[in-house]
């Protein structure tokens, strides 16, 4: 039951952001109808996946984790005796670990290798991961996911797509109260398009800008 409940509600917050990147790409509703079925079902394979691996507190073995990597190939052939499924929903659910920069899996798929909608769900599944809590680790600050993002993101992920998620992304959190980790609070003034994880900020004791204090950062939202 917790894993099926689990999966169920990760399915539904990375539809929920796969849907919203669709639209702030522009993509028509028929589009974005496929692609919010291509969420929720991305993940269908880790249903049959033992509940005392998936959610093993301690770091998996090598053969653990060859089994987990094993769902996105598991989910494919669950989905592929639906007749009539659009075939971007079978490519999500096999595709949404692969990276553009061939470091993915299951079979280290290039760039234009991978499905549009694959890297669209690559992009929210990770986002929601890091943000959700999980039985060996707290939530991440999302401006910590961004900046990991920020990091690596260029050579994982389709640059059009991460490039407008990080930034729309960014942008809702405008006016957020946040605390820095040396402990003060503030308040989002501004973003900076060049470092997003890295805002100018106002504190008590004055306006901070968050690029150019690299030992400060935003460590949690308020």
């Amino acid at each position: 039951r917790k894993i099926v409940d689990s999966i169920y509600a990760h399915s539904i917050n990375v539809a929920l952001i796969s849907i919203e990147l669709g639209r702030w790409l522009k993509f028509s509703d028929e589009d974005l109808a496929i692609l919010i079925s291509a969420a929720l079902l991305h993940d269908i394979g880790k249903s049959e996946i033992p509940e005392e691996v998936l959610y093993k507190l301690d770091r998996y073995t090598e053969e653990e984790f060859a089994l987990v990597k094993k769902h996105p190939e598991i989910g494919f052939h669950i989905l592929r005796p639906f007749d009539g499924l659009d075939p971007r929903i079978l490519d999500a659910a096999r595709m949404h670990h692969e990276r553009c920069d061939g470091s993915g899996y299951p079979n280290r798929l290039q760039f234009h290798q991978i499905s549009d909608f694959a890297q669209i769900i690559a992009i929210a599944d990770v986002y929601d991961a890091m943000t959700a809590a999980r039985s060996h680790r707290a939530p991440l600050c999302p401006f910590q996911v961004i900046a990991d993002f920020e990091l690596e993101g260029l050579q994982k992920y389709n640059p059009k797509y991460i490039l407008t998620f990080l930034e729309r992304i960014a942008y809702t959190y405008q006016n957020n109260r946040v605390r820095l980790n040396d402990g003060r609070s503030a308040n989002i003034l501004m973003l900076n398009r060049q470092f997003l994880s890295r805002p100018i900020v106002e504190t008590e004791d004055g306006t901070l800008d968050l690029s150019k204090t690299p030992n400060l950062k935003i460590q949690m939202l308020l």
